[in-house]
């Protein structure tokens, strides 16, 4: 028995083949060089700095996401000179984390004179014993992008708007009656709202993973960033960069991917994140500004955006409150100059916008020869009263920090700025109390930003300024007031009456004269047409009023162009072109152009009647729908125009012949659309004939039929039917009438 077994065991051992497992599960040991990676471009330094070289490096490699120790790099020192070669080795620990590392700081700037230059130790001797022989390299095949802007190419000139209703997102065409259509829509493209970049080039959808970029024809996504829970954006002026903002902070789990366009343990606890839109690299990371009154019953709402951008996209800006603003580089996202603002109490700043003619000369080179210098950066800030001092208003310029202007003020509660859309003009809104302090009234402090010294024009109300609104690109402006007593602390049910003003900057004495006054409105919202001269009132979020104003601040224009001799006065030319209501409206925005209003009742306000709703300039109704669970309706932005001021003036001049053509096209789609119902009716008619010809036909053959029937009958006698009608008298009554 013991001779079989043994030979039974060694034929199985024979038999049995474990290579393929052996293969499977087979272990390749590092050679210790593919986690080590040769970073050049390192300073070159001696002995006593080596300590704070190597604790610098740790940090850089940290910020990007590639966690080192000091011990984890090796210094090579010249022993001639006793200083080090200008590059060191890094230990990483693992491939995966030298590849990672090699890719994020490669090009990182270390410093103003030093740049990393990242390779692989294990690619040193494969690019030393490369092949030289020639491959052509396989060419792939061309797939051109889409235009992000390609709409502004639509041949009938139409703008697009989104809507959002439920869980369904959809692009709209607006135009004529005959060219609206819907653009594109999806389901679930968003799950908190939507938005427009500020020249409309890319629409933005947010999702709890972060948020996502669409654009061109098909709406292919063009850019994501990684911020879960983010519940705020805000783009550049420029579309350069977008910000974003969550409520939870920032957490970098272990198995977080790592790179320049993600988190790093570094961003931990912030919630503000500002990112490279075309790269999709994550710049900056900060912590939601704390009010140092920590006091909850006093605490301030945040304030956003919480960071602001300067018209050019070069700065970007955030205040401390009552300390510093500080403001930053783009695109390296530095503190410029390495110093922030200084200012004891400072509460708010804006920037001052750049109008069409700063855009153009920024556009132009400077020429050297005369001296010329492009026009800086101007922000506005304002400080409240502490102890003797007064609440300051005062602009500067930026970068080179000069003071333009400072304008002291009294018995000041708060005060709001208000830049016109070219940067002709700031506003200052300041609430001021009596010395009593039991009532609030309202200074309008203007400055002239284009002319010398600045000069302050002062407007006193005796009421409270609820809203105020430019004109944009003129020199008016508009605000609701009011007096009523219920203004600080409605009650439910009641209207707080208002009354609407309009001013103007009259040019021969150089100080802002009273138009207008409306008097006993609901209005509560002004909203000016983009190309100014219409205005719209509104009463929005009140439960008992939703009324909107159409008005047309130089009615007669249009006389005085037609040659009519009509003598004009201050305020004559606003004229009321129409009214309207439009129950529960929460928004209201005019389209691009300023011929088309936009009104929309929200489900995020309430639940009644939600929906939107299109007006003409006028004030006339053009499309209105009632949808259950409406949300948002928003316009597509146009950029600026690339004609020049000649060109638009010339098109102005002879707008009567561009006018003609557009009235054939108008005449050739209405002569389109009674062609088509002509068509239409001639086809019902004809078919009615051949319905009737058909019936013809089978009535005929029926008789014929009948007749040989009849003829094959022998003497069959014709029968006639006679119907006989009687009439029978059933109930008689005679009645007598007395007069």
């Amino acid at each position: 028995m013991a001779s079989l077994n043994g030979t039974s065991h060694n034929s199985i051992d024979d038999e049995l083949d474990f290579s393929d497992i052996e293969a499977k599960y087979r272990v390749d040991f590092d050679d210790g060089f593919d986690s080590i990676i040769v970073v050049d471009g390192v300073p070159v330094i001696d002995r006593s700095k080596l300590d704070k070289l190597l604790a610098k490096i740790s940090k850089e490699f940290s910020r990007k996401g590639a966690v080192i120790k000091q011990d984890d790099i090796f210094v090579p020192w010249d022993d001639n000179v006793g200083k080090s070669k200008g590059f060191i080795f890094v230990d990483l620990g693992n491939p995966d984390a030298a590849a990672f590392a090699a890719g994020a700081m490669n090009g990182h700037p270390f410093d103003a004179k030093h740049t990393f230059r990242i390779n692989r130790f294990t690619d040193v001797e494969r690019y030393a014993n490369i092949d030289e022989t020639y491959v052509e390299p396989a060419v792939e095949e061309y797939r051109p992008k889409e235009h992000l802007r390609a709409w502004l190419a639509d041949s009938q000139g139409r703008d697009q708007y989104v809507t959002y209703r439920g869980d369904d997102v959809e692009i709209h065409w607006h135009g004529k009656p005959s060219q609206c259509e819907i653009a594109y829509a999806k389901k679930n493209w968003t799950e908190l709202y939507a938005s427009w970049s500020p020249l409309g080039t890319y629409f933005a959808t947010l999702f709890r993973q972060g948020v996502r970029l669409w654009g061109g024809p098909s709406w292919e996504p063009q850019h994501r960033f990684a911020h879960p829970l983010v519940k705020l954006i805000d783009f550049s002026p420029c579309e350069n960069y977008i910000v974003t903002w969550s409520h939870d902070p920032i957490s970098v789990p272990a198995n977080l991917p790592q790179g320049p366009e993600f988190f790093s343990p570094e961003d931990e606890g912030n919630n503000i994140a500002v990112w490279e839109i075309k790269s999709g690299h994550l710049l900056r990371t900060f912590p939601t500004t704390a009010y140092e009154n920590e006091d909850p019953a006093m605490k301030k709402q945040m304030q956003w955006p919480a960071l602001k951008w300067s018209s050019d996209d070069k700065f970007v800006a955030r205040v401390t409150p009552g300390q510093h603003i500080s403001v930053y580089e783009l695109p390296t996202m530095g503190l410029h100059d390495k110093k922030s603002l200084k200012i004891e109490g400072v509460v708010d700043f804006e920037w001052c916008p750049h109008g069409e003619k700063d855009k153009e000369d920024a556009d132009k080179p400077v020429k050297a020869e005369k001296g010329a210098k492009k026009r800086e950066n101007m922000l506005a800030y304002w400080t409240p009263e502490v102890a003797n001092q007064p609440a300051r208003v005062t602009l500067i310029n930026f970068p080179s920090r000069t003071v333009l202007r400072q304008k002291n003020l009294f018995n000041v509660t708060e005060c709001k700025l208000h830049w016109q859309n070219q940067g002709d003009f700031l506003c200052v809104k300041v609430d001021r109390h009596t010395k009593t302090k039991k009532s609030i009234f309202c200074n309008l402090e203007i400055f002239r930003v284009r002319e010398k010294d600045y000069p302050v024009e002062v407007v006193e109300l005796k009421d409270t300024v609820t809203d105020f609104s430019w004109e944009p690109k003129g020199e008016r402006f508009a605000i609701v007031s009011s007096n009523d007593p219920n203004l600080g602390n409605p009650g439910p049910g009641i209207t707080i009456k208002t009354d609407i003003s309009f001013y103007q900057l009259d040019r021969t004495k150089n100080d802002f004269k009273l138009l207008r006054t409306l008097t006993s409105r609901t209005s509560n919202t002004i909203r000016w047409s983009p190309r100014g001269r219409h205005v719209v009132l509104a009463t929005v979020g009140s439960s008992t009023k939703s009324e909107l104003e159409f008005w047309d601040l130089d009615f007669n224009t249009e006389e005085r162009r037609e040659g009519q001799n009509v003598k004009e006065e201050w305020g004559s030319g606003i004229q009321q072109l129409g009214s309207a209501d439009h129950y529960g409206v929460t928004d209201v925005e005019w389209d691009p152009s300023g011929r088309y209003l936009a009104t929309s009742a929200s489900a995020w306000r309430h639940t009644l009647e939600n929906g939107y709703a299109i007006w003409d300039f006028r004030g006339q109704e053009l499309e209105k729908l009632i949808l259950d669970r409406f949300k948002q309706f928003i316009w597509r932005p146009r950029p600026r125009s690339l004609l020049t001021k000649e060109q638009q003036r010339q098109i102005r001049k002879n707008l009567r012949e561009y006018s003609r053509a557009f009235d054939e096209e108008d005449a050739a789609e209405e002569s389109n659309v009674s062609a088509e119902l002509i068509a239409h009716r001639k086809r019902l008619l004809d078919e009615w004939n051949a319905w009737r010809a058909r019936c013809k036909r089978d009535i005929a053959e029926e008789k014929r039929s009948r007749g040989q029937k009849l003829n094959g009958e022998h003497h069959e006698e014709e029968k006639e039917e006679i119907e006989e009608w009687i009439d029978e008298v059933i109930e008689q009554i005679e009645e007598e009438v007395v007069e």
